[in-house]
């Protein structure tokens, strides 16, 4: 995030913060008329003023997730995601409406929730890195699995520890609300839910050194996933179906809720003994030919 900080304010923000809270120096309005023009265009607020970066930082999130949330579910669904599906008969009235707004609901609280991460990497307390040197090009490589892997297990004992009944009900049902969900759903959480799920990610980068731009890289790629997952795809046979947690094994994790909690692989599941195979008799599609 302090990568996506510095240019928006490169290119933006320095701008916005000038004429928001510009600079007053009784000194230089004394001077010539150049110092006057340069001090006018300068902030009372310097980059590295902590309010400056948490307000920066909240309206670049919320701007973020919003485009990321809509551009990608809204591809998903119009070229990936099955339209029959809103005919099964567990699709609710006006389901997509109801989960865009749940998505939109959520996405303030997320927000505040997470800026203290994203405040800690900006102040340079993460183990970022910027020179591939420093650790060389097969710990950058490797370290793409490592991460995977990592939050992969992370969100599984989260994922899993929120289907607990004394969570479930307040935290992780509204995500449940959607027995068949559309790319849509996928950020339809309640807040506190979405972010759980998500400090795994943030984790990581305080506790292992990352490059940089692949950890941005690879924080578009999680929020790509998750849309992906969340299709109602049921399509089966295919070999890395054993080792990829895709879209037919969370399409069952919504239909059965006690299976499937992985993120990006089966393997936690297998050794939680919450794995359950996706089969071609299991597609939901076969209840809407059914009603057809």
């Amino acid at each position: 995030m302090d990568i996506v900080l510095y240019l928006a304010d490169e290119y933006l923000l320095d701008s916005v913060w000038a004429s928001l809270v510009p600079l007053h120096d009784p000194y230089q309005q004394l001077s010539s008329n150049f110092t006057t023009i340069a001090s006018s265009s300068q902030s009372a607020w310097p980059r590295d003023y902590f309010f400056r970066q948490v307000l920066s930082l909240s309206v670049i999130t919320l701007i973020g997730i919003n485009v990321l949330y809509f551009v990608f579910a809204g591809l998903s669904y119009k070229f990936i995601f099955n339209h029959d599906m809103m005919r099964h008969p567990r699709f609710l009235q006006n389901q997509i409406m109801l989960e865009i707004r749940a998505s939109v609901k959520a996405f303030p609280m997320m927000t505040l929730l997470t800026l203290p991460w994203f405040q800690a990497e900006v102040m340079g307390y993460s183990r970022l890195y910027d020179n591939v040197d420093q650790y060389g090009w097969i710990y950058l490589f490797l370290s793409i699995p490592f991460f995977l892997l990592f939050t992969d297990y992370a969100i599984y004992w989260v994922h899993r520890i929120l289907h607990h009944p004394s969570l479930y009900k307040t935290f992780h049902k509204p995500h449940h609300k959607w027995i068949i969900p559309t790319p849509f759903a996928s950020h339809a959480f309640h807040p506190v839910d979405g972010y759980l799920q998500s400090v795994p990610y943030h984790l990581f980068i305080f506790l292992f050194p990352l490059h940089r731009y692949l950890y941005l890289g690879l924080f578009v790629f999680v929020n790509f996933w998750s849309i992906l997952i969340h299709d109602s795809d049921m399509i089966t046979g295919h070999p890395l179906e054993f080792i990829i947690n895709g879209p037919a094994h969370h399409t069952l994790h919504h239909l059965y809720f006690t299976v499937n909690y992985g993120q990006y692989f089966t393997w936690a599941d297998r050794v939680g003994g919450s794995y359950r195979q996706p089969e071609s008799s299991l597609d939901p599609l076969l209840e809407v030919k059914k009603v057809s």
